[in-house]
């Protein structure tokens, strides 16, 4: 290490060395410092496994070049969507493709030049939806989100922070009797996981969201669904919680990770390097570019979704509205109004294209007539996505110091609990709460 060898350059008394007391010891960053568990990734993933490992009583340091919920965490649509147990390559959207990606500034597209790269994931995912694949995913979903939201409730009450939850339900749309239609075996299927919800019209239906357009002919209640406050908000809250409990964090960015028989090595990008114990890289979108550099290749990709959180007066939301024809959601924030959701499969470094969200916010006036435009704020986020819907969570193949967490695609907040349990349970050597090899690193 640079420290040692400084030591040594130095070592000098009156006899041609210096006394002990004099020997300048290396620093943390010149020798490297150990870690216990390091994460890569301040997420609501990362954070929530930091909590659980933090209360197990496992040193843990948590990595990101941002900070603590500051990136894609931070403005998603707010929702708890444990009932969101279709994969979205059974949800509908192979059918719709065609229609969507004929409009630029629709639910689904693809910049043409980005389509040779996105081809080969694009593939997956329609394999994904084949019917014999149907019902081993839909289980590993229902399975990960029953798990999810016993999770969240616990976590939420051990960190102080059930005050920010909102179990006021939504309100799914249709503006025609064959859109409904289409929307029932996916509700058949849900009941069957216990899911409870029922279908309304009329006075009803306008009763859950007064001020509606008439367009819209029908709509599904879902009296469980729930909401968060503010994802950001609700992120460095747990994280505070993981704090107290031990956690720390160091703002830097990751250029290289290794891995050995003894342990992992961060490469940050000043050039000084973390060692630990066990690494977990739970780093959205970029997750699978580290990955790569330990020999794993998975077809990751990055869902671009677009939002703009208007003032709180904008209009009067009784709660979040789903307008999945159309690809988005309106949520009620503490802070704001949040008018988002959509898909842009682009990559990461493509700059935002906000004609997107500005289309979006059209769209909205147009569903809630009455709707205040003015003063929102716009802002771009990438998730994180798998072809087949399910987030990886395992160890890395031939790497026992390394753990997988990423991949949550719309889910990362839902199932970001469920995640940091799964994963105390893996560094631990603990029984897994659900069967894993859905999740498998290596299912591709």
């Amino acid at each position: 290490m640079k420290g040692s060898a400084d030591v040594q350059g130095n070592s000098t008394t009156q006899e041609g060395r210096r006394p002990l007391s004099a020997l300048r010891a290396p620093t943390p960053r010149e020798r490297g410092e150990r870690q216990d568990i390091a994460i890569i990734g301040g997420g609501i993933i990362g954070i929530c496994a930091a909590a659980f490992l933090a209360e197990a009583g496992c040193s843990v340091t948590v990595f990101d070049r941002t900070g603590i919920c500051e990136e894609t965490s931070s403005g998603n649509a707010a929702a708890f969507a444990f009932s969101d147990v279709l994969p979205l390559a059974h949800k509908g959207m192979i059918r719709q493709l065609p229609k969507w990606l004929a409009d630029p500034l629709g639910p689904l597209s693809i910049p043409p030049a980005y389509l040779p790269k996105l081809l080969p994931w694009l593939i997956r995912f329609w394999r994904a939806g084949a019917p014999e694949k149907y019902e081993a995913s839909f289980a590993a979903q229902a399975g990960m989100m029953k798990l999810a939201e016993a999770e969240w409730m616990h976590l939420l009450d051990r960190s102080g922070t059930r005050p920010m939850l909102r179990e006021d339900g939504s309100l799914e749309f249709y503006e025609s009797e064959a859109e409904f239609q289409a929307s029932l075996p996916g509700w058949a299927a849900r009941k069957r996981f216990g899911i409870g919800f029922r279908h309304v019209e009329g006075d009803e239906m306008a009763a859950l969201q007064p001020g509606l357009a008439p367009r819209f002919v029908k709509a599904t209640f879902v009296p469980g669904w729930k909401t968060v406050a503010d994802p950001k908000l609700l992120g460095k809250a747990v994280w505070a919680y993981a704090e107290a409990k031990g956690a720390r964090f160091e703002k830097a960015r990751v250029e290289r990770v290794e891995a050995g028989a003894d342990g992992a090595t961060i490469v940050l990008a000043d050039g000084t390097t973390r060692q630990a114990r066990q690494l977990v890289i739970a780093a959205g979108a970029w997750s699978h570019l580290l990955a790569r550099q330990l020999g794993d290749r998975i077809p990751l990709e990055t869902e671009r979704g677009y939002n703009t959180t208007l003032p709180k007066g904008a209009f009067d939301v009784r709660r979040q509205l789903i307008f999945s024809g159309h690809g988005f959601v309106i949520t009620p924030l503490d802070t704001g109004l949040r008018v988002g959701g959509a898909v842009e499969l682009g990559g990461i470094e493509r700059p935002p294209n906000y004609a997107r969200s500005k289309a979006l916010l059209r769209k909205a006036q147009s569903f809630l007539p009455g709707l205040d435009p003015a003063g929102g704020r716009e802002w771009m986020g990438f998730r994180p996505s798998l072809p087949d819907s399910l987030p990886v969570i395992g160890r890395a193949p031939g790497h026992q110091s390394v753990v997988y967490a990423f991949g949550h695609g719309h889910l990362g907040l839902t199932q970001s609990a469920a995640t940091g349990r799964l994963i105390r349970e893996l560094v631990l050597g603990q029984t897994s709460s659900v069967d894993l090899s859905p999740f498998s690193p290596q299912r591709f």
